[in-house]
């Protein structure tokens, strides 16, 4: 599909869409600014977030291969 054939079908579809949740998300992608924060998040979520980047930091995390051998070994087990 070209350009300009996907622009129109899009335009289509969001003028005969009822569903409001799309629209609005629809518009904050278009009108996404790099500077804007894009997700609206908690003060817990970003609670968590800087406590598992401290966790990272800290060097408290598994590494691909802890997890699949624990994996591995959880599996045996059953």
């Amino acid at each position: 599909m070209r350009k300009t054939e996907t622009k129109k079908r899009f335009i289509e579809e969001i003028n005969l869409s009822d569903n409001k949740n799309l629209l609005e998300v629809t518009n904050n992608f278009l009108n996404c600014d790099s500077k804007k924060d894009f997700y609206k998040l908690t003060q817990d979520q970003k609670t968590a977030i800087a406590e598992a980047r401290q966790q990272l930091r800290d060097g408290h995390y598994f590494t691909i291969e802890q997890v699949n051998n624990a994996a591995e070994e959880w599996l045996k087990s059953k």
